[in-house]
């Protein structure tokens, strides 16, 4: 199943989660804002939010400076 994650094309062996999408990623949840068609995803619906064929991921992570 292809999907675009962070500006590029990804394929995915089956259909999936956003946690498991993360996990596979080796990616912790906590440290990350995801992104889904352009509305951002409560972290608390990564389990149950489906990835379809084309959809547009975008991980981010927030890093503090000074």
């Amino acid at each position: 199943m292809q999907i675009i994650l962070n500006g590029s094309e990804f394929e995915l062996k089956e259909e999936t989660t956003i946690s498991a999408l993360l996990v596979s990623l080796e990616q912790k949840a906590e440290e990350l804002i995801v992104e889904c068609n352009l509305t951002i995803i409560a972290k608390d619906k990564y389990d149950t939010t489906k990835i379809q064929r084309n959809d547009i991921i975008e991980i981010l992570r927030f890093v503090g400076g000074g």
